[in-house]
């Protein structure tokens, strides 16, 4: 199978399902999703559909993925949080249209996992660490934008803290079953505002500050 011709017709679902933002258009396109996934489903990479990555957890389907990265607008300057690396897919598509992406993961394989392939794609502007991503990463903040790729029962203040004024937050929230994607805004003068999105299903997002393990 062609995997190029693959990525072409996965973006091309993308845009007819109501991505606009070019630069995210562009960076699916640029970035191999099979890399990130196991060898064996490879070939599934560019279904839109969420696949099993190990350790109970999944890499997101692309049209999320496209959608909640759009929501974020970002422009090429930003500093950004994303709370579960997972497979490091998601990590991949903001380094290629931000600044600097900060990354937070629980589960140590699934970070080592990710840190090699993205090492490997040269995206040196991914800083990545192991530990509970619910606590947001303080001493890097404030960030311009914050991306949480796993279902919280609501937002975490201590991460509406480290939304730099100005910034865009993505949170999926609702049950351990069922979310809708919420958009926080912090203004300039500090008063947030949510717009509640689609409707979705993650992981739990565990930590302190989010559901417990068991």
């Amino acid at each position: 199978m062609d995997l190029s011709v693959a990525r072409k017709r996965m973006v091309a679902q993308l845009v007819k399902r109501g991505i606009t933002d070019q630069r995210v258009i562009d960076a699916m396109q640029q970035i191999p999703r099979h890399l990130f996934v196991e060898e064996a489903m490879a070939a599934q990479a560019y279904s839109d559909t969420p696949l099993p990555i190990g350790e109970k957890q999944t890499i997101s389907q692309p049209y999320t993925v496209a959608l909640m990265t759009q929501m974020l607008q970002l422009t090429g300057k930003e500093r950004v949080l994303e709370l579960g690396t997972g497979s490091g897919y998601q990590a991949a598509v903001l380094a290629t249209l931000a600044g600097w992406v900060y990354t937070v993961e629980r589960i140590r394989p699934l970070a080592l996992k990710a840190r090699k392939v993205l090492d490997g794609l040269r995206l040196l502007n991914v800083n990545l660490r192991i530990g509970d991503g619910t606590d947001g990463w303080p001493e890097e903040a404030p960030f311009d934008a914050i991306l949480v790729t796993a279902g919280a029962p609501s937002v975490p203040d201590c991460l509406i803290d480290q939304l730099a004024p100005g910034g865009r937050m993505v949170i999926p929230v609702g049950d351990k079953v069922d979310q809708q994607l919420v958009l926080v805004k912090k203004g300039h003068d500090g008063s947030i505002e949510r717009e509640d999105s689609e409707g979705c299903r993650f992981v739990r997002l565990i930590g302190r500050h989010g559901w417990s393990e068991h």
